[in-house]
């Protein structure tokens, strides 16, 4: 695995690359336990090299749709169900916890985990997911649209569903 920090205005970002794609993204906090793996300069590597210029263009509000390669290997049937729901979430827009758990299939129990309630389920594998930003667990909201959980604090949560809608006003009014 290769990584790197990239800045953004959401704080300091570490994003992690395998030889299929980029396998993880993580807020400060996080970066400080940094991956086993080289430590390489962005423009060294290509994945990473497209991953940080995304990442750079959706804070500036130049991208929606992010279309890096990305590479997942972790994460059970469940939350792998939940991602790829989080995934086709439009930009600018949100799902509840039970929206994206109907979605998903709520059937499915995490492992060790039976009865726990799909809402909160969802919520889990929100908070596991490997490659937030790219893959929108903040764009999950809770009932009532209330502003719920976020691996990444609240604080950060709120700033990237307010730049979406800035970004979302901002193109309707052109």
């Amino acid at each position: 695995m290769r990584w790197t920090l990239v800045p953004s205005p959401v704080d300091e970002l570490l994003i992690a690359a395998d030889e299929h794609g980029l396998c993880a993204v993580g807020f400060q906090g996080a970066a400080r336990d940094l991956p086993a793996g080289e430590r390489v300069a962005v423009e060294s590597d290509p994945v990473l090299c497209a991953a940080a210029g995304q990442l750079a263009a959706y804070f500036e509000g130049r991208l929606t749709e992010f279309s890096v390669p990305l590479s997942v290997h972790r994460g059970s049937e469940f939350e792998r169900a939940v991602w790829v729901e989080l995934a086709r979430i439009p930009y600018g827009q949100t799902r509840t916890y039970g929206e994206i758990a109907a979605a998903a299939g709520s059937g499915v129990d995490p492992p060790g985990e039976p009865g726990f309630g799909a809402a909160r389920a969802v919520g889990m594998a929100c908070n596991r997911n490997p490659l937030p930003i790219v893959v929108p667990c903040h764009r999950v909201v809770g009932a009532g649209r209330k502003l719920v959980g976020f691996g990444g604090g609240l604080d950060r949560k709120r700033f990237l569903l307010e730049l979406e809608a800035r970004v979302d006003l901002e193109r309707a009014l052109r």
